[in-house]
């Protein structure tokens, strides 16, 4: 018996019609920003072997991946992220090519979130990968980037609104160097990580009461409120009091006046509790929000040594967008209709082959013809669609009609 034929995997949806449309406008915006920039597009395959993403088992834990096996047994799984992908590609077919790449793509990830947690298993992204350069004008083109596609949002509609936005700017190190120094297991560090990712301040705090009460501790507990504007690097100065974690903190202090110079409408924010689901960032993370998404619509950073696990040692930076949720955003406020064809052709019995003809002469002129399937009233069936003008073939005839004269 059938019980799944009718319905979508948990986590996916059918795209119908405006959510097209809308998806359609994304990606074609986020496409010409990334075009104008110098960025070239690559693909990479939707199946991928297991062990692209299972280099470190933190990247991409194995219960969280869409895995299934070739007709040789050899495990594969379907692409949950696209920078390790293109990471491989980048060590492969791209390792004699000049530094610095720019890349970008447009395609979809897959992977299974705990329980879902109101996200969804396949993901529409479009993002960029700057290759083989480790300064801060890296980071700032890709953090202007990712300004350039939130302040976008909207302008492609016939009446453009806006939509407050705002990038939240921290970076991993910190975080990493207070676990490396921390006396805890494997174990409790997975758990600390998940918890001050979801930001859960109840759970980590209990957690961190079962480790002990010492200055570490103490400095995890805050780390995630350490949240806002400039005033945070003052106040993380005086919770860390350590001269690598001050250096860490006087170069994204630096980093955020430029985005601050850069930014035209809306808010930077820091967040030194910041930490990206995937773990292959070794320093700068980002994070774009717009108003009335509860969840990030672009999120990325820097991985400076992400492709050495594949044969190739060089820095990285890059960010992805969430097309899905972009489109969403841009549907509460807008609805994209099909526009109607230009041409209705009608064809009497026997003359099919020369309407097919007729409506390629006028498809080469640019106007959307659409064909009618059989003589029943054509006047009467472009004007319930809204079509303008009607071409009637008959053997001896091809007449032109304008709906409504």
């Amino acid at each position: 018996m059938r019980r799944y034929d009718l319905i979508t995997p948990e986590g996916t949806k059918d795209y119908l019609f405006e959510e097209c449309a809308r998806k359609r406008m994304v990606e074609n915006r986020t496409r010409s920003i990334f075009k104008s920039m110098g960025y070239t597009r690559v693909i990479t395959p939707g199946l991928e072997f297991l062990d692209v993403f299972s280099q470190n088992a933190h990247y991409f834990p194995p219960e969280e991946l869409c895995k299934l096996t070739d007709n040789k047994g050899r495990l594969m799984a379907v692409r949950p992220d696209s920078t390790m992908p293109i990471a491989r590609v980048a060590a492969t077919r791209l390792k004699d090519a000049p530094l610095p790449l720019r890349l970008y793509y447009t395609q979809p990830v897959y992977h299974f979130a705990p329980s879902l947690k109101g996200r969804s298993t396949e993901v529409n992204q479009t993002g960029i990968e700057l290759l083989g350069s480790a300064s801060e004008m890296a980071d700032i083109e890709v953090i202007s980037a990712a300004l350039s596609v939130l302040s976008s949002v909207g302008q492609d509609v016939p009446e453009p609104f806006s939509v407050h936005y705002s990038l939240e700017l921290g970076d991993v190190r910190i975080f990493r160097e207070l676990m490396h120094r921390l006396n805890a297991t494997p174990a409790q560090k997975e758990e600390i990580y998940a918890l001050i990712e979801s930001k859960n301040y109840p759970a980590l705090n209990d957690m961190l009461d079962r480790i002990g009460s010492d200055p570490l501790t103490q400095a995890l507990r805050k780390l995630p409120t350490l949240f806002g504007g400039e005033d945070v690097f003052e106040k993380a100065s005086e919770v860390f009091r350590d001269a690598r974690i001050q250096r860490i903190l006087d170069s994204l202090q630096e980093l955020y006046h430029t985005v601050c110079a850069l930014m035209e409408g809306g808010t930077v924010l820091v967040d030194l509790g910041l930490v990206n689901r995937t773990d292959y960032y070794t320093g700068l993370v980002i994070k774009g929000y717009l108003e009335g998404c509860g969840e990030e619509v672009i999120s990325g950073g820097r991985y400076d040594t992400l492709l050495s696990e594949f044969g190739y040692d060089i820095p990285a930076v890059g960010m992805a967008v969430n097309v899905d949720a972009v489109a969403n955003v841009i549907g509460r406020k807008y609805t994209p209709h099909p526009a109607p064809a230009d041409v209705l052709v009608a064809a009497e019995k026997g003359c099919e082959a020369l309407a097919v003809q007729k409506a390629q002469m006028l498809r080469a002129e640019g106007l959307c013809c659409e064909h009618m399937l059989g003589m029943d009233d054509p006047v009467g069936f472009a004007k319930r669609r809204g079509i303008p003008k009607v071409i009637l073939v008959k053997a001896d005839t091809v007449t032109e009609v304008m709906v409504g004269e």
